[in-house]
């Protein structure tokens, strides 16, 4: 579901920005504010159609799964269960199957990475998963908001429970701590630098004569 900027969705409509701000206004259209710092208006490509008395076109259901395992050993086998499981339970077949070998609280997983795109691009209408968390540990609610404004729903096969289990679960919490961990030692470091900068600077100040005297 494409969101269109005042000007183009006003073009949609054949009627001046200042006329669908109105309607807007006027609660006729309905539309969505983005950007915190400077709002603006987005409309919905099938509000608008509806707006007209447009039918929106029905797309064919076509089925994808995403499967994912957190790389720690002996995770293999679960790969392929979750691919099997999806293919079983599918309705009219899995056309395919996006896989990562990473921990639930990366970002930057291939996999997810290439469904995101694909999704854009409108090649499939479902996401199929086992389990919520092998979207993401966090933020699958996010996800399902992007899919969604593609005209994608995600179908979670198993509403609850895990499909890593505790030792997968284990892992990605170890690696969530090490990341803040590094994060904080980090920032103490560099304020260590600082410091040492700004004694030095002291120093110097101090020791009008300078070096050579």
């Amino acid at each position: 579901m494409a969101l269109l900027r005042l000007a183009k969705a006003a073009e949609r409509l054949g009627v001046a920005p200042a006329t669908l701000r109105v309607w807007a206004d006027q609660g006729q259209i309905p539309f969505t504010w983005v950007s915190k710092a400077q709002p603006e208006r987005r409309f919905a490509e099938a509000d608008l159609d509806a707006f007209l008395g447009v039918a929106a076109p029905v797309r064919a259901r076509v089925e994808v799964a995403y499967v994912r395992v957190s790389g720690t050993p002996g995770q293999q086998t679960s790969l392929a269960a979750q691919e099997d499981e999806l293919r079983r339970s599918s309705t009219c077949g899995i056309t395919h199957v996006y896989k990562d070998r990473a921990s639930g609280l990366r970002e930057n997983r291939p996999g997810l990475t290439k469904l995101l795109k694909d999704a854009a691009a409108g090649k499939f209408t479902v996401v199929r998963v086992t389990h919520a968390d092998r979207l993401a540990r966090f933020g699958v609610s996010w996800i399902t908001q992007v899919l969604a404004c593609h005209g994608v729903t995600v179908e979670i096969l198993h509403e609850t429970g895990s499909a890593g289990g505790r030792e997968e679960l284990l892992a990605d919490f170890m690696s969530l701590t090490a990341t803040f961990a590094g994060r904080m030692y980090g920032i103490r470091s560099k304020q260590a630098r600082k410091r040492l900068l700004e004694q030095a600077a002291a120093r110097a100040d101090d020791d009008p004569a300078g070096p050579d005297a």
